[in-house]
């Protein structure tokens, strides 16, 4: 069931309204929030439809969970279909080539470049066709820019501060720059206009393939969904998470592990069960064959009218009084929704900055992966399955992982099946392990430049749009009580104007950039929060195990 999340998007200047004109098209297209009770016998295309919406779902403003998004018309059951779009009203690679000759006999010469940068190009192809696109109406609906890592500047990587998050918006950039020199020599065959060859057109482009497209069988770049692609997202998995460490602290008293029973069998078979727990769909559409459409249905039940009660900087503000009473809850549940939401599948914050262009305040996917030097790590383990969970607990297989490694070489052999089963060693392994995991938290807190605090207490000034003014070189924030503001600004800002820019192109590039800098911080609130709240459920681990043990060797 999906729950309410609270998203942190840049801000943009202009609210983005859905014009009546682009619902009568997409109606015409045979988009429809009304199915016919058996569509494969019935038409999908309405005659003369005024609007594509209105019987299930309507457009709303949503400022607290991404902007504009799609709101139950009426009360909408479990599993219902809700929206369906024709496969003629999908926009791929193959459908904007056969509508032009010269584009397909050029992209037919350039068979190395992936699938991503063929719609990339096509995208960019009918751009430049203007009003006479047949996707105009549609395309005109599109933000001009994206938030995604790829086009993050070099303070704006910075102020994400965690070295795993700076690595991948540097791997971003040169990927997107290398994409786009690839594609260069086939934009200029085509003889697109010096704006659509840039970077910055490139960057659009391919943040529209990443941020809006939907998977589709046939081909890797997925495709555009008009309408469809108005659903705002929520993470899957929430009943999930905050369970792992319980389990593995638990002594099995059904579980037999036979003494005969090698490592490696034990692997393959806790190897599967992941698979087996998560096996439920985590997606709320899909490409239907039979239907010959894109369906969407309701993961659970909306009801229509409800209110959203809270702000994410609210949020924000709770979390900062929170770790001043030490009783970090970084997986807070808040309650909103009037919002049909849709779930793109599990990501955790960073990757959803990277692909997406916002992060969730409450990502019950989020981890902290935790990097093991080469005498820890042991293969057993994906890489991937090495992290700190939302809840601030290890997970089962880092936990496995250093028991083993905490154990005496000579051993191993006999209590390996023991670790791997998740069942504790010894009070001295335990507490060994417990301090280890400790010590890294403390290493990658005392990393990241700045403090909690101090993020969140910048997120929450920037959120409020406070005056500035270029002083002596520098941007400052109006006030004297806003030393930190202003001393972050100084370095981060300041160096990126030109001395003889107007007050106003000044003012607009700090704005620009202190939305850049909001996604930034927030990633790294998130991060630090999960490592503080790893800190204090580690000490009560430890003053439990102090006092009440029962060893099993």
């Amino acid at each position: 069931m999906l729950s309410k999340f609270w998203l942190i998007k840049r801000r943009r200047r202009r609210r983005r309204t859905i014009a009546p004109k682009f619902l009568t098209w997409a109606a015409e297209l045979g988009i429809t929030d009304s199915p016919p009770p058996n569509p494969s016998q019935s038409s999908l295309k309405p005659s003369n439809p005024p609007s594509c919406l209105g019987k299930s779902l309507t457009v709303s403003h949503f400022p607290n969970s991404g902007g504009r998004g799609l709101a139950a018309a009426r009360h909408l059951t479990k599993h219902e279909l809700v929206l369906t779009v024709p496969k003629s009203a999908l926009i791929t690679s193959d459908t904007l080539i056969s509508m032009d000759n010269k584009l397909c006999c050029s992209i037919r010469r350039y068979p190395n470049l992936s699938s991503s940068q063929m719609l990339s190009v096509c995208l960019l192809a009918e751009m430049g066709k203007g009003r006479s696109s047949r996707w105009h109406t549609y395309l005109m609906q599109f933000p001009r820019s994206y938030d995604t890592l790829a086009g993050f500047a070099r303070f704006e990587t910075q102020a994400l501060q965690v070295d795993d998050a700076i690595w991948a918006a540097e791997k971003a950039v040169s990927k997107a720059e290398l994409e786009w020199k690839e594609a260069l020599p086939l934009m200029r065959e085509l003889e697109f206009k010096h704006q659509l060859i840039t970077f910055r057109s490139w960057l659009w482009a391919s943040a529209t393939i990443s941020t809006r497209t939907m998977h589709i069988p046939w081909d890797e770049a997925g495709c555009l969904c008009p309408v469809g692609d108005f659903f705002n997202y929520a993470a899957p998995g929430e009943d999930s998470i905050g369970s792992e460490y319980e389990d593995s602290c638990t002594q099995f008293s059904s579980l037999q592990v036979s003494s005969s029973l090698k490592n490696k069998d034990l692997e393959r078979e806790l190897d599967t069960r992941p698979v087996e727990e998560h096996s439920q769909r985590l997606i709320d559409a899909g490409y239907d064959e039979d239907v010959g459409a894109y369906c969407f249905y309701a993961r659970r039940n909306y009801r229509k009218g409800e209110q959203i009660p809270c702000a994410v900087l609210a949020a924000l503000r709770n979390l900062w009084v929170e770790l001043h009473h030490l009783a970090v809850r970084p997986y807070q549940h808040f309650e909103s929704d009037c919002e049909v939401l849709l779930s793109y599948g599990t990501y955790t914050n960073l990757e959803l900055l990277e692909h997406y262009g916002f992060i969730l305040t409450t990502n019950p996917n989020e981890k902290v992966y935790i990097q093991l030097e080469p005498d820890v790590y042991s293969n057993s383990w994906p890489k991937e399955s090495l992290y700190i969970q939302p809840d601030g607990k290890p997970s089962y297989a880092l936990l496995c992982a250093l028991r083993l490694w905490a154990t005496p070489p000579n051993k191993r052999k006999s209590v390996g099946h023991l670790a791997y089963s998740g069942q504790l060693l010894s009070r001295e392994n335990e507490m060994h392990v417990m301090r280890w995991i400790e010590n890294k938290c403390c290493f990658l807190l005392d990393n990241v430049p700045s403090s909690v605090e101090e993020d969140i207490y910048l997120l929450d000034f920037a959120d409020k749009k406070r005056r500035g003014q270029w002083r002596d070189g520098n941007w400052q924030l109006d006030g004297d009580s806003e030393p930190y503001a202003n001393r972050f600004l100084s370095v981060n800002v300041s160096g990126f104007f030109d001395t003889a820019e107007t007050r106003a192109g000044i003012i607009q590039k700090v704005k620009s950039i202190l939305s850049f800098i909001k996604l930034s911080l927030a990633n790294s609130v998130s991060t630090s929060t999960i490592l503080i709240g790893c800190e204090t459920n580690i000490t009560e681990i430890t003053n439990l195990i102090a006092v009440n043990w029962n060893p099993i060797l």
